[in-house]
């Protein structure tokens, strides 16, 4: 079922049902230079990221203070009415990918048609195409309403933009040189298809649907040819090599008060036996405490603490080197009983992953590493701190998708925990995209470290001779539990990916709704499915128990269990 078929079908369909979208940035000409010399500044601090000298923080790239030469300035491109009939068609449909065909002003494009002057549809087909381009390549919702998103997106610029209208305009083919903008990832196409099976009625759901969606167009098109994707709300690691999961564990992301930011970063090595650089948002609890080491400057002040290598480290065995402006990274723990928590956001805003040894240790071994099992044993066993590389370096990406699709088209809700969602949907149904909203308080670097606890007020002082009452019973203390709902059969996954040399992931998953007939115990069925895209067989292993879709979706081989 086609969702929005055309501007009349949208304007007919309910608010809450209706598909927005939001205005490109047009495009300027370069600020002239500047002549006076820039301040010198210094790197900023985040909680994760001490400074001087902590060698997990990388700054963010600084903006050149000498502006690129001015491109060749080209005649403004001429539009045939049949190209531009195309591409008023590819507006009315665009709801099918999550966005609003009223936020592209269809009607005045329609009107300008009628003309058949090209010098009056010119101008107008030009601005819809950019701004349907932009939205399609970059996502719709703009940088003030993503909280915390750092990644990068290079898919489309100025230059890039300008190229594809030209080359589209030539070649007579609009929609082929929009379609090619967007996400190439199998769960796209996933939400896609819920998307336009969804009920109008259901708002709510579409809502959350149109939301992840755009989200896989915040990121790089393609994520490349091997990396690691964190998907924060469903506390899962993956490692995909060739559209095939390789790798899947559980990952402890950050609390509430020290949420885990969106980035990605290049991941080149691992060090066993890692110091731990303490934090800043709670160096109060390790300066002067035993096990701990200060670091002093040459005025000798001490500019951070760090934690050794041993059995009390923080870090465990093994930590990702993969410096990023945040100072985020993958690492062991000293605590892996709490692995086994359903909702596991406790950590200071790294990511603490299971089994991480045993992704060092495949990742060290690839492309003819020389970092055998034996050696990396041996190097552990040292007790020494070691940085061992990889022959090629590879991406992660720590991400955070609130929803995912199932081959059913069902959805699988994870829980909203840093309460981003909000402020992203509204974007999603503003013309702009939120471009206008107002940016966050600037932090330092949007430093993630908890406010300072606000002091609770006394208790007022009793009148004298008054006797205090005493206690009454002490309350048990109790787990709060959840419904059992989709979500929390997603947070709840128990897969335990085997890892086999250069091969695919040979997976257990959980059993999660058993039946129990005659005996025999009959687990939700994995069912595999081809899809063919050119250049690519995608895999889909269709995840019954519930767990996560983001990065499982077409990503996997799965079992038919019987």
């Amino acid at each position: 079922m086609m969702l929005f078929a055309g501007v009349a079908a949208f304007a007919a369909a309910p608010l809450g049902a209706q598909v927005r979208t939001g205005l490109a940035t047009p495009v300027r000409p370069a600020a002239p230079p500047v002549k006076s010399p820039p301040k010198a500044t210094q790197p900023p601090v985040t909680p994760e990221a001490p400074v001087p000298g902590n060698p997990d923080y990388a700054p963010q790239p600084a903006t050149p203070t000498t502006p690129p030469p001015a491109p060749v300035q080209l005649p403004p491109a001429v539009w045939d009415v049949v190209s531009a009939q195309d591409l008023l068609s590819y507006i009315q449909q665009i709801g099918k990918e999550g966005l609003n065909p009223a936020d592209y002003d269809p009607e005045e494009l329609e009107a300008a048609i009628r003309t058949g002057n090209p010098a009056v549809i010119s101008p107008i087909a030009t601005d819809r195409f950019d701004r349907v381009s932009s939205d399609l390549a970059l996502g719709h919702v703009k940088k003030p309403a993503r909280i915390d998103w750092w990644l990068v997106d290079k898919d489309l610029d100025s230059a890039k933009q300008d190229a594809l209208l030209r080359s589209a305009l030539a070649e007579h083919n609009i929609r082929a040189a929009l379609d090619g903008l967007l996400p190439t990832h199998p769960q796209y196409a996933a939400l896609k298809a819920a998307l336009e099976n969804t009920p109008v009625t259901d708002t709510a759901k579409i809502e959350r649907i149109r939301l992840n969606m755009d989200r896989w167009r915040w990121l790089p098109r393609d994520l490349g040819h091997k990396y690691i994707i964190v998907n924060v709300p469903s506390f899962y690691a993956t490692l995909v090599e060739d559209g095939v999961n390789r790798w899947k564990q559980r990952a402890v992301a950050g609390k509430l008060s020290t949420p885990t930011p969106e980035l990605s970063a290049v991941a080149t090595g691992v060090i066993l036996n890692p110091w731990w650089e303490v934090p800043k948002s709670i160096e109060h609890e390790a300066a002067g405490k035993k096990g701990f080491v200060a670091v002093k400057g040459a005025d000798g002040k001490v500019q951070r603490w760090r934690q050794p290598p041993g059995p009390t480290n923080a870090l465990g065995q093994v930590k990702f080197v993969m410096p990023n402006s945040k100072a985020i990274y993958l690492h062991d723990t000293n605590a892996r009983s709490r692995f086994n928590s359903d909702v596991r956001a406790l950590s200071h805003g790294c990511v603490r992953t299971q089994h991480i040894l045993d992704l060092a240790t495949q990742l060290l071994g690839d492309d003819g590493g020389t970092w055998t099992p034996e050696r990396i044993q041996a190097a552990l066993d040292s007790k020494k701190t070691v940085q061992a590389s990889f022959v090629k370096p590879l991406p992660v990406y720590i991400v955070y998708f609130s929803s995912a699709a199932l081959l059913d088209g069902s959805i699988v809700q994870y829980k909203d925990l840093y309460g981003r969602d909000a402020k992203a949907m509204a974007a999603l149904n503003m013309k702009d995209g939120g471009a206008s909203l107002a940016p966050p308080k600037p932090k330092p670097e949007d430093e993630i470290a908890s406010p300072a606890a606000k002091a609770k007020p006394k208790p007022a002082a009793k009148p004298a001779g008054q006797v205090a009452a005493p206690p009454g019973p002490r309350r048990k203390s109790r787990r709060v539990r959840r419904s059992a709902s989709a979500a929390d059969h997603a947070q709840q996954e128990l897969l335990d990916p085997v890892p086999e040399r250069g091969g695919v992931v040979a997976e257990h998953a959980a059993r999660v709704g058993r039946d129990v007939r005659g005996g025999v115990s009959v687990a939700a069925e994995d069912v595999m499915v081809e899809q063919h895209a050119p250049g690519l067989a995608l895999r889909l292993g269709q995840m019954a128990d519930g767990h996560d879709a983001v990065a499982d979706a077409g990503h996997r081989r799965a079992r038919v269990r019987r």
